[in-house]
C-alpha cells in the first residue's frame, strides 16, 4: 500500500505541477488559492479542515501566498483573536484561469479513469484517510 500510494502521489504531483506552473504555483499554494478564492474571509482552522491538513500546513501556505500578495489576513470579527484570509485582488484575478486549469485536470483524469473509477477512488481514498487521523 505504501510504495503505490507514494508513487500515485508523485504522478499526481507532476500532473498538478503542470496545470499550476503558468500561475507560478505549486499544487498546495495553488489549492490553498482556490479554497480562499471559493471562501473569503475562512479561519486557518477553517482552511486546514478544507484541505484535510494540519492548522500549521495551512499557516505555512498561507504565509507564502501573503509574501507573494495573493493573499492577506484581517482581524476576524467574530473573534478578535483569530484572522480571517481574504484573497487580494491580484488574486481575483487569477480565479477563473486557476480554476479552469484544475477543472481540465480533473476532467482529463476523469477520461482517463471513467467518471465512476474516479468517483469511487476520491470516496475511498477520503474515507481511508479519515480512519487513519
Amino acid at each position: 500500500m505504501y510504495f503505490n500510494t507514494t508513487a500515485l502521489a508523485r504522478q499526481l504531483e507532476r500532473v498538478w505541477s503542470e496545470a499550476f506552473k503558468p500561475f507560478d504555483l505549486t499544487p498546495p499554494q495553488a489549492f490553498t488559492l482556490r479554497a480562499v478564492l471559493a471562501k473569503p474571509g475562512m479561519l486557518h482552522s477553517e482552511l486546514a479542515d478544507t484541505l484535510r491538513i494540519a492548522r500549521a500546513t495551512a499557516t505555512r501556505a498561507v504565509d507564502g501566498l501573503v509574501t507573494r500578495g495573493l493573499l492577506e489576513r484581517r482581524p476576524a470579527e467574530r473573534d478578535g483573536r483569530e484572522w480571517e484570509i481574504h484573497p487580494t485582488p491580484d488574486a481575483l484575478i487569477l480565479k477563473d484561469s486557476l480554476n479552469a486549469a484544475s477543472g481540465a485536470v480533473t476532467e482529463r483524469l476523469k477520461a482517463e479513469l471513467g467518471d465512476e473509477v474516479f468517483a469511487g477512488f476520491v470516496k475511498q481514498a477520503r474515507s481511508i484517510g479519515s480512519y487513519l487521523s
